[in-house]
């Protein structure tokens, strides 16, 4: 790819980009929804990832078995389905920086945020509280409220909240290992978004694990808006348990299957607790239907029921496309497109009408900007839908924009920028 250096604001030099992305051939394997009797602009791959045109034929095999076998296609389906869900361990490993049998795919990602605080938030003594940012997506919100709850404990006294400081939008680093540091004797588990939903920024995931598991407080991450965004690399860091959705950045359409990464040096405890199902029991006595639970000895043991077949045949699909590509491109892709979009901005833009709250650095963030818009956010928003921008809007004011790599152009944010051009010369 192009850097930079010779950086123009005609469309030609986004046209000339796209030209030399070696990615650039991804953008026809997804259907792109259309703005009446064109393409649209879409910029939400951080809500709803594209489908993959692959995913239609991968559901279909699994129909055609199910008309044709019935139970039988649990083994003798093409992909059999009784294990059908042990084949994403390994790709799935390779997008969050995992071992393989520390991954497993299963439930919805709120389901799976309770199944980890049913094993990893056992408060005890003063050790009891949670540590959150305040601006949490609200389910992760809801779940750390109620099983706080569910332990008699009380929300508004041991729920912290992360707040950035007066002025700013984003939490720095140093006040996040401050709290750990004041408060590290009182907290039981810090939850936080790898990137959060609202502002876009990525935290220094690696530091604040190191801290946490310094200070003896179990970690997990809720990787919503990180897995299939951001390079991770969860074993290494040593967090205790992540959790992630497929149908955002990993494209595994609507209400699909979630992930769960559970470090390996818990697979073999046998004084965590946890909530049990017989999909998580030993493969090899699971069908003699033994009245007490004996867990498989990797993250599968965490599981409760067997695999959502159909759902796990499309988000196929989208994984062979990220085999293909690899994180490593996709990541150098996406941060060439955020600088690009930003460099377009200031040229063609110099007084902007919104302010971008998402950070700057590299290091600190994904595909997403969010615009932190003025008084006339909501008409830009307006203006941006009819011209056929599919974006979001996220109250009180921010405006959510997401150059994903898989199938976004520079062309893309060209047109994007100038329609805020547009807009501003409306007025």
């Amino acid at each position: 790819m192009s850097d930079l250096t010779v950086f123009t604001p005609e469309r030609t030099y986004a046209q000339a980009l796209d030209e030399r992305d070696p990615l650039a051939s991804l953008r026809e394997r997804f259907f792109l929804p259309a703005a009446g009797k064109k393409t649209a602009l879409y910029f939400t791959g951080n809500s709803l990832g594209c489908q993959p045109k692959g995913a239609k034929s991968y559901v279909e095999a699994e129909l055609k078995d199910w008309a044709k076998l019935g139970v039988e296609g649990h083994l003798h389906a093409k992909n059999p389905w009784l294990p059908y869900h042990e084949t994403f361990s390994a790709p799935m490993a390779r997008i969050v920086g995992a071992k393989p049998h520390e991954v497993v795919m299963m439930n919805g990602l709120t389901v799976n945020l309770h199944l980890m605080m049913a094993t990893f938030f056992r408060p005890q003594g003063r050790r009891r509280k949670i540590l959150m940012e305040a601006d949490a997506f609200p389910s992760d919100l809801y779940a750390a409220k109620s099983q706080l709850r569910w332990h008699g404990l009380d929300p508004r006294e041991d729920l912290l909240l992360l707040r950035p400081r007066e002025g700013e939008h984003t939490l720095r680093t140093s006040d996040i290992l401050d709290v750990l540091e004041t408060w590290g004797a009182d907290i039981a588990l810090v939850l936080l978004g790898g990137v959060n939903y609202y502002t876009g920024q990525w935290f220094d995931m690696p530091t604040i694990t190191a801290s946490a598991r310094e200070k003896r407080i179990r970690i997990g991450w809720d990787l919503a808006h990180a897995a299939g965004n951001v390079p991770l690399q969860l074993h290494d860091w040593g967090a205790d348990f992540a959790c992630w959705c497929s149908y955002k950045y990993l494209n595994g359409g609507p209400g699909g299957v979630a992930g769960c990464f559970i470090h390996e040096q818990h697979h073999a405890d046998k004084t965590l607790p946890r909530l049990a199902g017989w999909w998580g029991h030993d493969k090899e006595t699971r069908f003699e239907m033994g009245p007490d639970f004996r867990p498989i000895p990797t993250a599968e043991g965490w599981q409760l029921s067997n695999a959502p077949v159909l759902q796990m045949a499309a988000f196929r699909a989208s994984l062979d496309l990220f085999e293909e590509a690899g994180m490593e491109a996709l990541r150098s892709k996406s941060l060439l497109m955020g600088n690009y979009f930003r460099q377009l901005l200031e040229s063609r833009l110099p007084e902007l009408p919104f302010q971008i709250i998402t950070p700057k650095e590299d290091h600190a963030r994904g595909c997403q900007f969010s615009l932190l818009t003025n008084e006339r956010g909501k008409a830009l928003f307006d203006f941006l839908t009819a011209a056929g921008v599919i974006c979001d809007w996220r109250e009180p004011n921010v405006i959510r924009v997401a150059p994903v790599p898989m199938y976004n152009r520079f062309d893309d944010i060209w047109q994007l920028v100038d329609l805020l051009v547009a807009f501003v010369e409306k007025k």
